[in-house]
């Protein structure tokens, strides 16, 4: 699936929550999550420090946010069973937050972890 820029710029203007739904619908889709990596994962925070793990629904809206302390950094897929097996289990294990569709003008959503689970395996059954 590619994504235009027209797409881009519509979808990242949407308020988080909008996004978070986007991200939902497009994750199960696709069977994927985008993160950024340099022989390492990117990580955010908050602003009471805590560790912050972003994740994307697609390579395009990953690469706009490659700037800053990301620029070194390239859009990584993750499949979801890997997220589900490994990747969250390991971060809930590490007590880092995840933040759903960060864009280069805002910091994205910080959803509970288990509500994300659940949602992300919900759509998944809804179009399965």
């Amino acid at each position: 699936m590619k994504i235009t820029q027209k797409q881009i710029d519509i979808i990242t203007s949407l308020p988080g929550p909008k996004r978070y739904e986007h991200f939902i619908k497009v994750a199960a889709d696709q069977r994927c999550v985008w993160g950024l990596y340099n022989a390492g994962w990117a990580l955010a925070g908050t602003d009471d420090g805590q560790h912050v793990f972003p994740l994307w629904p697609a390579y395009e809206y990953s690469s706009i946010c490659t700037k800053n302390e990301w620029l070194e950094f390239k859009p990584k897929k993750i499949e979801l069973d890997s997220l589900f097996d490994d990747l969250l289990p390991s971060l809930k294990e590490r007590k880092t937050l995840i933040g759903v569709f960060y864009t280069p003008s805002d910091k994205g959503v910080i959803p509970n972890m288990d509500d994300f689970e659940k949602d992300l395996r919900h759509e998944l059954s809804r179009i399965e």
